[in-house]
């Protein structure tokens, strides 16, 4: 079993900054990736930033330059710095991990609520 917990989430006001934490636990030996997605009322589920266990990281379009994902491997820990927020990044975010077959595990989400 995989656990993946997040926290950071939140109300801010349009550019401002929020900082998302997800802590793995359980069976997690060897996952590779992992990242996190987003859910907007009304939407599908959308990636918004990856990373590797070798710090490769991918982004989606709509957050490049204002998101920054990193991670501590000792801590099992994905984070995602959220700079000048928009409203339209209102969403609930998931944390994701990738682990070595391929399989998904996901959080329960925490909510990010960006006011103009």
């Amino acid at each position: 079993q995989v656990q993946l917990v997040e926290s950071g989430g939140g109300l801010v006001q349009a550019g401002g900054s929020l900082r998302l934490s997800c802590a793995a636990s359980g069976s997690i030996f060897g996952y590779n990736r992992m990242g996190w997605h987003r859910q907007a009322p009304g939407k599908e589920r959308e990636l918004v930033a990856t990373i590797t266990r070798d710090q490769n990281t991918n982004y989606a379009d709509s957050v490049k330059a204002r998101f920054t994902i990193s991670r501590d491997n000792a801590k099992n820990t994905v984070y995602l710095q959220m700079n000048s927020l928009k409203p339209e990044d209102t969403a609930v975010y998931f944390c994701n991990l990738q682990d070595t077959l391929g399989r998904d595990h996901w959080g329960r989400g925490t909510q990010v609520v960006v006011s103009s």
